[in-house]
């Protein structure tokens, strides 16, 4: 299965058949079978394609990501039919009320989470010799954090609340060392957003945005409710499902971020500032996409994995609630 890139000015789609007829100038450029594809990416300026397009997307179960033309943020999804196992999500939103369950959920995301960030600036200070002093602070902070968020004595001792601010301070201080990795030039000296401010955030935003994206499909096919969150709280117009699956996966994709721009795939002129915002050009998003596409096969296997196994367990605990068939006769 494929990923789409609809990234060109003046591209129209049509629906044709089994298939998506690719047109530029009125001439048709090429063809591509539905029956290949699990997500179709368009980020195009003047991309045009009608209703019946994203009708047969939904149909083959490809999710599709709209994403603005230039600064590369989110503005919509379309999925396809939704998963009919009801008892999936009434045992989702019971557990959501669950203090206990989600404290701990949320202790292992966590946990994951500041282990990968520790893991990844160990391995970086091996490349980076010349600044051990920044990534040997951060990781001692981050050491430490990781043992306060270790189990001590049973499941949920640790509440949601404090986990946030440990979240919070672990972030700051893998944030230090992870900047003292890239040069000066770049400019990045820690995470911003909305918009983001240099090429290294451009990068981690988008990354983010496409994980994102791929944890709402995979939560969606397994049946599970991609707004229903239990570390993240449920908030209107939010995934929260979805951002608390992403968490663990977020130090991987910020190590592939750092190997783009150590491996000059990447590089200052890919980008452009506009109005206070860093945008990543025509030429750099070919870069990126293409590489994304071999790093996200790990994370997106991760996610489909993660969400079956959380499926089946609110499976179980939900069919209770069923209606039997013989009632629903009467």
């Amino acid at each position: 299965m494929a990923t789409l890139l609809l990234d060109r000015a003046e591209l129209e789609i049509r629906a044709d058949g089994d298939a998506l007829a690719l047109y530029e100038q009125g001439s048709r450029s090429g063809t591509v079978p539905l029956k290949l594809l699990e997500r179709v990416v368009i980020q195009g300026a003047r991309t045009r394609l009608d209703s019946g397009v994203l009708l047969k997307l939904a149909e083959a179960g490809a999710g599709t990501l709209l994403l603005s033309p230039r600064a590369s943020r989110r503005v919509a999804i379309v999925l396809g039919p939704a998963h009919n196992d009801a008892a999936v999500r009434l045992a989702q939103g019971r557990r959501v009320t669950d203090d206990a369950f989600c404290a701990e959920w949320a202790r292992q995301l966590v946990s994951a989470k500041v282990r990968r960030q520790h893991r990844l600036l160990v391995a970086a200070g091996q490349r980076r010799p010349d600044q051990r002093k920044a990534i040997f602070d951060a990781c001692t902070t981050l050491e430490r954090i990781a043992a306060q968020i270790a189990p001590a004595a049973g499941v949920g001792e640790t509440s949601t609340a404090t986990l946030r601010g440990l979240e919070g301070s672990a972030a700051r201080a893998y944030f230090q060392g992870y900047a003292a990795l890239f040069p000066p030039a770049l400019k990045f000296s820690g995470r911003n957003r909305r918009p983001p401010r240099d090429p290294v955030n451009a990068c981690l935003s988008l990354a983010y945005t496409l994980l994102h994206f791929d944890a709402v499909r995979a939560a969606h096919i397994a049946g599970l409710d991609p707004l229903l969150g239990f570390y993240h709280r449920p908030a209107f117009g939010r995934e929260s499902l979805a951002s608390d699956l992403i968490e663990p996966l977020r130090p991987l994709a910020d190590e592939w971020v750092w190997n783009m721009f150590a491996a000059r795939t990447l590089r200052e002129e890919h980008f452009a500032a506009d109005k206070g915002a860093c945008l990543l050009g025509k030429a750099g998003r070919g870069r990126f996409y293409a590489d994304w596409e071999r790093f996200a096969a790990m994370p997106r296997r991760w996610l489909r994995r993660r969400c079956a196994r959380l499926a089946a367990g609110l499976r179980a605990e939900g069919k209770a609630w069923l209606v039997a068939d013989e009632e629903e006769m009467f």
